[in-house]
């Protein structure tokens, strides 16, 4: 089976074909850094790096352009509302955004670009846009800058939507300067106390869908393989992104893939609704590994609804997983992952990203690794571990990888050994003098204190439980 992906535009699967032979070029929208990150918006980021690995791994050289919204609506009355500089808002939560995909394993992109450092690149844009009739000046003094929606035909094509039909954009206070209330706003005039940079049509600051489209062309080129975001992007902004390139000639991405929601109890989070589940708030609650399984383990357009007891499901799951690779390296030595990954977990991996029966593929060679350790089939222990490695590796959830080694618990695991072999050597003397119930306290206080014990042939072993 070839690689092949929904496209959004079209609303079909197709066959990846890429623009160079061997090389893949990929537009995230990235965080608009108002406030710190939840999982809702680091869904998108696991998503798309799972993407990146698997183009990666069949054989692609990824150029990743994730881009970071440090100038906005949200960001300036974030920072009226907190009385400091709309810049230490944004620092602020970029910092805690990159923190967030790095926690969780997302590769570093190619490139991040920052709006406000493209305003030039903008002002470019939006000149070849009025010059083309696609875009004008406000014409009440503003210093708006406006695209005529009505000049491009295809606008709603995206969205699956008739212009007729659409309500306002809604992104100004008023429309008075607007030509149709339709129309959207892609730069934005001056207001006090607000930043604002020099351009032909006066001073003011971009719009949202302008800074895409500026630094996508500008790191990718006109035309590029992927445009990535969430659901809730379409419309209007990914929606406003083609009308704006494409109006300036641009062929722009060729495919369209969309990550679906995170909810809870049904309603995408979000801060405004006071559901947000903060990174790291949760992972206190699991491992940053268990999180970034959590999060890719369901088809990536597929809406994700939070619950503590699916996530904890999650972390179980995992955990299975992590064990059979722990005992098969206690029984058979380190082993390395496979070359190449099982031709089903491959198959299921070229349809349109489906990890879930990929993941599938995973605990049933974790099933048959745990027969084989039972049964003491030292190569068929070997032999499986290394596919379950060369499986979790293409998609970023490799426990033994260098990338994991470092994170998460591992920096104290020493300390906690430590500290844990004492109450095991206790729990053994108890156990020697057959006082079981003493032996037993230690278990459950060892177990409420999130250490898990396993009694093996080898002698006792323990590992992390959160939840």
């Amino acid at each position: 089976m070839s690689l092949r992906f929904y496209d959004t535009r079209t609303r079909t699967v197709r066959d990846f074909t890429p623009l160079r032979e061997g090389c893949a070029s990929l537009y995230l929208c990235g965080a608009t850094v108002q406030a710190p990150p939840h999982i809702g918006h680091i869904r998108s980021g696991v998503n798309f790096d799972v993407l990146r690995r698997w183009l990666m791994y069949r054989g692609y050289s990824v150029t990743l352009c994730r881009n970071v919204t440090d100038i906005d609506d949200k960001i300036i009355n974030t920072a009226h509302s907190e009385g400091v500089p709309w810049w230490e808002i944004s620092e602020r939560n970029q910092r805690a955004f990159t923190h967030a995909y790095d926690i969780l394993g997302c590769l570093p992109p190619t490139v991040e670009p920052r709006a406000t450092g493209h305003v030039p690149e903008m002002i470019e844009l939006m000149r070849t846009l009025i010059d083309s009739g696609h875009a004008y000046e406000a014409g009440d003094g503003s210093g708006d800058v406006y695209f005529d929606v009505r000049s491009f035909p295809d606008y709603g094509a995206l969205s699956n939507q008739r212009l007729e039909q659409m309500r306002g954009a809604g992104d100004t206070d008023t429309d008075s300067g607007k030509r149709d209330p339709r129309d959207f706003a892609m730069w934005k005039g001056a207001r006090p106390g607000e930043p604002s940079w020099d351009t032909p049509w006066g001073r003011g600051r971009p719009g949202w869908h302008l800074e895409c489209s500026a630094m996508s062309t500008k790191y990718l080129g006109g035309t590029f393989d992927i445009h990535g975001g969430g659901l809730d992007l379409v419309f209007p902004h990914h929606e406003n992104e083609i009308a704006q390139s494409q109006g300036a000639g641009h062929g722009f991405a060729r495919y369209w893939l969309h990550n679906g929601l995170l909810t809870t109890s049904g309603e995408k989070m979000s801060k405004s609704f006071g559901n947000s589940l903060l990174i790291p708030q949760m992972v206190r609650k699991v491992r940053p590994i268990e999180l970034r399984y959590y999060l890719a383990q369901a088809h990536y357009r597929s809406t994700i609804d939070y619950s503590d007891e699916a996530l904890y499901e999650a972390a179980a799951a995992f955990q299975r997983i992590s064990g059979f690779l722990t005992r098969a390296a206690e029984m058979v030595g380190t082993v390395e992952p496979a070359a190449e990954v099982p031709e089903e977990f491959a198959a299921a991996m070229d349809d349109d990203l489906s990890v879930s029966q990929g993941l599938a593929v995973v605990h049933n060679h974790v099933r048959d690794g745990n027969a084989a350790l039972t049964d003491g089939a030292k190569d068929r222990v070997a032999e499986l571990a290394a596919r379950v490695r060369a499986m979790l590796g293409a998609v970023g959830l490799d426990p033994f990888s260098e990338q994991w080694a470092g994170s998460g618990d591992s920096g104290l695991r020493e300390v906690v050994d430590a500290l844990v072999s004492v109450a095991l050597e206790q729990r053994q003397a108890a156990r020697s003098r057959k006082d079981y119930a003493a032996a037993d306290e230690i278990r459950d206080q060892l177990l409420a204190a999130g250490i898990a014990v396993e009694d093996t042939p080898r002698g006792p072993r323990w590992e992390l439980r959160r939840g």
